[in-house]
């Protein structure tokens, strides 16, 4: 059965990263949220264009990905929990999959926000990331967030069959993702 595997948590806690390590070990393909958002940003910049693109190509995507013979999918994304369209969004892309059978895996990443600083400006995230460059204005918004946002879910918040909360704030990558590959048998 395909299986799509979605790693959810604030900036610069591994999301991409675990899944690299995750896709590696598993075969599933990796989506992290910069491949499109990186495509557009440059013709757009970060405007409302630039985001309704981003879904629309996303949700093409997804629905091409679910119809595919292929054993499934990584996608990574920070999840406002405290805004209702990000719960929207999440429940649309999931509802793209359930209705092709394909089993779904939610994976919450936490760390604590020192180490997230420290990886915000490794030469790995600024390789994959280019809209990550100015790392100023990166680490700018990572601590704004803090302050004005809800990037990791409350306790019991998340009810899905398949759920997993991980703080890899001591975790290698490649730790992190053999876990989530054993806990989900994938």
């Amino acid at each position: 059965m395909e299986k799509f595997v979605f790693i959810f948590g604030p900036q610069a806690v591994g999301k991409m990263t675990v899944g690299q390590e995750l896709a590696a070990m598993t075969g599933l393909k990796l989506f992290h949220n910069h491949m499109t958002i990186d495509l557009l940003e440059p013709l757009f910049g970060f405007t409302p264009e630039m985001w309704r693109l981003t879904t629309s190509f996303r949700r093409d995507i997804f629905q091409s990905f679910a119809q595919s013979d292929q054993y499934g999918m990584i996608f990574t994304k920070v999840w406002y929990f405290d805004q209702q369209e990000d719960w929207d969004e999440i429940e649309s892309i999931c509802d793209i999959f359930r209705s092709q059978g394909v089993q779904i895996y939610f994976v919450e990443l936490e760390a604590d926000v020192e180490e997230r600083l420290e990886r915000n400006n490794t030469p790995h995230r600024l390789e994959y990331k280019p809209t990550k460059r100015n790392v100023r204005q990166s680490e700018a918004h990572l601590l704004s967030s803090l302050e004005n946002r809800r990037l990791n879910s409350a306790e019991g918040e998340i009810e899905a069959e398949n759920y997993l909360r991980i703080n890899n704030t001591n975790m290698t990558p490649k730790e992190a993702a053999l876990f989530i590959k054993n806990e989900f048998k994938l």
